[in-house]
């Protein structure tokens, strides 16, 4: 087992019910577009890689997909259990991007929603050959938070920067092409604007791994920070997170 595969193993110890609770979910109209741009259909197997807490893998779920959430850190992976535990269609596994426990040729669509950073690329990529059907989909997805456009959204993103813990993952822009041999790809972005009050804003927040939570030392003086600058925003504030990222690469 390499290092980074036993890392997403535990980062996100003890943040899965801030993860469930509080992460935005994602555009309904993915569906349609993958419907137009891959041909997806209810019919079609899903493997969700990285699965979370089921945040992504419910959109498909309600769109009739079987879905597979692939998931290693166990806290996460109960999280979704609990969250989609009325769908007979899902089916949860203890498994990686490198090991997805799943059939060869079992899989229709691979779906990756704001995890593809966690993995290993060379071996990630040959799992992925082994278990896709021939013509099928890879689809990456992220919710992007809005650039420094405004006051609030800058001196949230500074508290971000202050806070956070420093990371050697690459960013996934260096990587996408090469994980897919240069080969063109589509990329689709779509609005997601989110309103945060600030239990959302403390809850999302939390939820990074790479930022200090109630068992940090820095924790205090980071949420002191946030309600300073909530409330000098006003008591209600509206943060947009409107990007929706798909880069598709048939196989």
């Amino acid at each position: 087992m390499s290092s980074k595969e036993t890392e997403t193993e535990v980062i996100f110890n003890n943040r899965g019910k801030n993860y469930s609770k509080y992460r935005p979910s994602y555009p309904s109209r993915i569906i349609e577009f993958l419907n137009e741009e891959i041909g997806l259909n209810k019919e079609c197997v899903i493997a969700d890689i990285g699965s979370g807490t089921g945040i992504c893998t419910k959109m498909f779920l309600d769109n009739g997909n079987t879905v597979y959430g692939i998931e290693p850190n166990k806290e996460m992976r109960q999280e979704a259990e609990c969250f989609l535990k009325s769908y007979r269609n899902f089916y949860s596994i203890d498994g990686s991007s490198e090991d997805t426990k799943l059939k060869s040729e079992s899989v229709d669509v691979i779906t990756v929603a704001q995890a593809f950073h966690w993995f290993r690329p060379e071996p990630t990529k040959q799992e992925f050959l082994r278990i896709l059907k021939q013509n099928s989909s890879i689809v990456l997805m992220w919710n992007i938070r809005r650039s420094k456009s405004y006051g609030f959204m800058r001196e949230y993103i500074h508290i971000i920067k202050k806070y956070r813990e420093k990371s050697n993952i690459k960013s996934d822009e260096n990587v996408i092409p090469k994980f897919f041999d240069n080969k063109k790809v589509c990329e689709k972005v779509f609005s997601n604007p989110q309103e945060y009050d600030f239990e959302r804003l403390k809850g999302e927040l939390i939820s990074y791994s790479y930022m200090p939570n109630e068992r940090d030392s820095k924790y205090n003086i980071m949420l002191s920070e946030l309600v300073d600058l909530f409330e000098k925003y006003n008591c209600i504030c509206q943060v947009k997170i409107p990007h929706y990222f798909n880069r598709k690469g048939s196989t």
